[in-house]
């Protein structure tokens, strides 16, 4: 069976928006959508060269620059706001409202729960164990599927707890869940786990999508650009049913400027300090005022138990330092996750929590 059989309807047969910028014809004078015809920039504002015209839905020089990144073709690819779009386009796409459920794992990522709640899907979850490590039982994960179950989500590096889910045993689900779910990979974090990309696989898994982002790795969390790499049939589903202009042109050209060679030397370096000082952090971290565990990590983060996380969050705070607290989540009572800085960062929250060498 093939997948789109598993769309919701409605959305099978949906005609898009006919954005003035969908069919890419350029034209020397535009007068198509009722744009304003002055460019600020020639009133002196520079910074907002060109911003009087309406973006291209999907620019074509920056897919041809991400396919390339992420080695795909670049009809394997739609480019949108973040990994934030794409989940929530793909729920809107599969899951009937008070009918269909998604299956994840918990703790990870709050927003796959946030937009299956939006868009009326059930939600459940495997619960991981901390003592585990946090590791994934397939077997009891795909047990949880069932005939309305649409989407099964795996973030990997997860978040919050940096655990790794990838290779031989994506292949896996996405086989036991061929005909019947999707399976959608979020790898945000896959820069700094040293492995492979589930990508590889999207042209032979037909029911695999993976997501990717430049907020991380490549420091463009505020531009916003995310990519959804899925067959075909599956990024065109998600480009006909997404906002005509996801894509704003400032965002555009700082992702196609954070993508030339030097500029992807630099991201490689920065890529290799953060994984050493995450290492760095995790050693001395042991050390630190109240720490009951520091869990492995292949993300840029670490997750960290303390005796008293309220206790050792305001220390922090009062040190001028902000970390999130996940104490509130199942299982991870006095944890807080601790991003990775630069290293004269790491220097301060280690010194707030006496953990210095």
């Amino acid at each position: 069976m093939s997948l789109l059989a598993r769309v919701r309807p409605e959305i099978a047969t949906f005609t898009p928006y006919a954005s003035a910028r969908r069919s890419g014809f350029e034209a020397r004078v535009r007068l198509d959508a009722n744009e304003s015809p002055w460019d600020a920039a020639d009133d002196g504002l520079a910074v907002a060269r060109g911003l009087n015209r309406y973006p291209s839905p999907q620019p074509e020089a920056l897919r041809r620059r991400l396919a390339t990144l992420y080695r795909v073709d670049a009809s394997n690819l739609w480019v949108g706001r973040g990994s934030d779009e794409a989940i929530d386009l793909l729920l809107r796409a599969f899951c009937r409202a008070g009918v269909d459920n998604i299956v994840s794992v918990a703790p990870t990522f709050g927003m796959y729960r946030i937009a299956a709640r939006l868009q009326g899907a059930a939600w459940r979850t495997l619960d991981l164990a901390p003592d585990n490590d946090f590791a994934l039982d397939d077997a009891r994960l795909l047990a949880l599927v069932d005939d309305n179950t649409k989407i099964v989500v795996l973030c990997s590096p997860n978040n919050p707890s940096g655990t790794l889910f990838h290779g031989e045993r994506i292949e896996r689900l996405a086989r036991a869940l061929a005909g019947r779910a999707l399976l959608v990979v979020d790898e945000a974090y896959v820069e700094f786990a040293g492995v492979a990309s589930a990508a590889a696989l999207v042209e032979h898994l037909p029911n695999l999508a993976v997501l990717r982002t430049l907020s991380k790795a490549h420091a463009l969390a505020g531009a916003r650009i995310g990519a959804l790499l899925a067959a075909p049939e599956i990024a065109d589903l998600v480009g006909r049913i997404a906002a005509p202009y996801p894509l704003p042109s400032d965002s555009a050209h700082a992702a196609f400027a954070a993508l030339e060679p030097a500029a992807l030397e630099r991201t490689q370096v920065r890529i290799a300090l953060t994984i050493a000082e995450r290492e760095r952090v995790a050693a001395a971290l042991v050390r630190g005022r109240g720490v009951v565990r520091v869990w492995p990590s292949a993300g840029n983060y670490l997750l960290v138990r303390f005796d008293d996380a309220t206790a050792r969050f305001r220390e922090l705070l009062d040190a001028g330092i902000l970390v999130r607290d996940f104490s509130a989540q199942p299982a991870l009572a006095g944890c807080l996750r601790i991003s990775i800085g630069r290293p004269h960062e790491n220097d301060a929250l280690l010194a707030a929590l006496g953990a210095t060498a």
